[in-house]
């Protein structure tokens, strides 16, 4: 797995997971998937992608996003 597909599946999980807890816990949840969205434009404008770093950090390695 590339990095790139890595944050893409992360920031996917984290969106799904906090839609799901604000269905079935409280509607509280609904500002993480505002942070997710926030964060993922705020990484498209600047390039900064903490949860990139972490994965890089991890031993994931950037590589083409060939969508076989």
């Amino acid at each position: 797995m590339t990095l790139g597909r890595a944050v893409m599946m992360f920031a996917g999980f984290m969106a799904l997971l906090s839609a799901v807890l604000a269905w079935l816990v409280s509607p509280w949840f609904l500002l993480l998937t505002g942070f997710v969205s926030l964060n993922l434009m705020q990484t498209s404008v600047t390039g900064f992608c903490p949860a990139a770093m972490i994965f890089k950090a991890m031993g994931l390695h950037e590589g083409s996003c060939d969508f076989r």
